[in-house]
């Protein structure tokens, strides 16, 4: 499917750049403490890599749940702005609950609350990126988006380095110091102005909207890609098992979390030139490249044990993750009726989400049980699964 080709020059309009700040302090909360949960789990709590396993994955589903929930309602009530509100609020108030935890149950808890708000936030915020652009230049404003985000999730590991390096057995103190950034994030979503509603969408929401559950009457386009990348999400585990891989090679606290943090810069310097690329060709064939360099990067982890490969490793997971995350919620819209926008979203986290607390879980077995390498092997091979399926029906 290819998407329009774009006559203007793409630009940041005011929501893009509010939204993506938002975001940016947001992920600095998130990711000031996403390298540091695996260590303190197992660690200062003795969770084991089955029990890191089922968090992250019932962390993820619980998000990916509500994701559909809040995209419908979004959609139906013609809203964004509230949903945006008070994830970013929930999100915010999990990081000092995660800092009280004396037992991995408690994280988990903690985890999912935070995941609620992720849930009720992600699908009418990126629905307002697409209702705040043109159709030609939707690829490209879900990776401007993406840079914000990133590059929050590059700042975050930098401040918990900096803070550590002075306080290195205070592990607990810093899931305080996130909440800082995080309520700033909610502070900011305030100011968020929504577009008018159009005459239509006003006699539309006056009617009233009902969601259609029935398999059959999503696209057949969408019903495609929805089940390619359900396959892939099914073996494409939590990215804690890539620092803990590393951790377990020998590096320290500091070395995971600067690989880490070059991992998201990549991320965030690629992801507005692949989303601008998806604007001018197929998006379905960028997803395709961005599928095999994952499969390359696990296949590569399974047998990584030097710093240097490490570090090229997180730098082509950053390119996978750029050629993907903005491009594939653009392609969801793209497929699916255009004004049910953050539905379309929501279904597809929806059924990531089933898959994804699959993968965390079944990733933490085999590596207690089999060994790391088998992790990475089931995630690689269900990346070129999904790629093939992607390439075929394209």
């Amino acid at each position: 499917m290819n998407a329009p080709q774009s006559t203007l020059k793409p630009k940041i309009n005011r929501t893009i750049l509010q939204l993506g700040v938002i975001s940016f302090f947001g992920d600095i909360s998130s990711e000031m403490l996403y390298p540091i949960t695996p260590i303190f789990l197992t660690t200062v709590l003795g969770a084991s890599m089955t029990s890191l396993g089922l968090i992250e994955g019932t962390a993820e589903a619980v998000a990916s749940f509500l994701k559909i929930y809040s995209g419908v309602w979004s959609d139906r009530i013609h809203k964004r702005k509230p949903f945006i509100v008070v994830g970013y609020l929930f999100a915010s108030l999990a990081k000092p609950m995660t800092g009280m935890a004396t037992a991995w149950t408690h994280v988990m808890f903690a985890r999912s609350f935070d995941r609620v708000g992720k849930g009720l936030r992600t699908a009418p915020r990126d629905a307002l990126i697409s209702d705040s652009v043109p159709e030609s230049q939707r690829g490209h404003a879900f990776g401007l988006h993406r840079m914000f985000d990133t590059l929050g999730a590059a700042f975050g590991p930098l401040i918990a380095i900096a803070y550590l390096s002075r306080e290195p057995e205070s592990l607990r103190t810093i899931y305080f110091l996130a909440f800082i950034p995080g309520l700033l994030s909610v502070l900011l979503a305030t100011l968020i102005r929504e577009p008018a509603l159009s005459q239509s969408v006003q006699v539309e929401e006056k009617n009233g909207f009902e969601m259609d559950w029935r398999w059959k009457t999503y696209p057949e386009s969408f019903r495609s890609y929805l089940i390619a990348w359900t396959v892939f999400s099914i073996a494409n585990s939590s990215d804690v098992f890539l620092l803990m891989k590393v951790r377990e090679s020998g590096f320290g606290m500091t070395a995971t979390i600067l690989m880490y943090i070059f991992y998201n810069l990549l991320y965030a310097l690629l992801s507005p030139f692949f989303g601008k690329q998806s604007d001018h060709r197929p998006r379905r064939q960028v997803l395709f490249f961005g599928l095999m360099v994952f499969a390359a990067v696990y296949l590569g982890f399974s047998f990584a044990s030097e710093w240097w490969q490490f570090l090229i490793l997180f730098g082509l997971y950053g390119v996978y993750m750029a050629s993907t995350e903005g491009v594939g919620k653009a392609l969801a819209v793209d497929l699916f009726d255009p004004d049910r926008k953050a539905t379309a979203i929501g279904i597809i986290g929806m059924f990531t989400g089933l898959a994804t607390i699959l993968a965390s879980t079944i990733g933490g077995l085999l590596w207690d049980h089999f060994g790391s390498s088998w992790t990475f092997w089931y995630a690689a091979i269900g990346a070129m699964m999904a790629g093939w399926f992607i390439r075929v029906r394209s």
